[in-house]
């Protein structure tokens, strides 16, 4: 299944976070928190929102950082995704 955003929305993946501490220290799944960080999957065509034209900024394969409680989440294929507007990612990492 493919998945298309529409508008200003991108589809990212999380990239999965770290099990182990700095210091060593293993943890479990329930005290890890959820990864701000993803992969973007793909992008939608931007468009004319509210009168305003929207460029989209992200491309397909850049590593962003995103708003915490952000995004809708979706699965397909086994995997899980997030959906979310351009203007809840704050940065893109290089």
């Amino acid at each position: 299944m493919t998945i298309k955003p529409l508008g200003d929305r991108v589809l990212i993946k999380r990239i999965e976070a770290e099990e182990k501490t700095k210091s060593g220290i293993i943890l479990p799944g329930q005290a890890k928190e959820q990864p701000q960080i993803a992969e973007v999957i793909a992008v939608g065509p931007g468009g004319v929102i509210d009168g305003k034209e929207i460029k989209m900024e992200v491309a397909v394969g850049d590593r962003v950082i995103f708003a915490k409680f952000s995004g809708t989440e979706v699965k397909a294929d086994g995997e899980e995704y997030l959906i979310l507007k351009q203007q809840d990612i704050l940065a893109v990492v290089e």
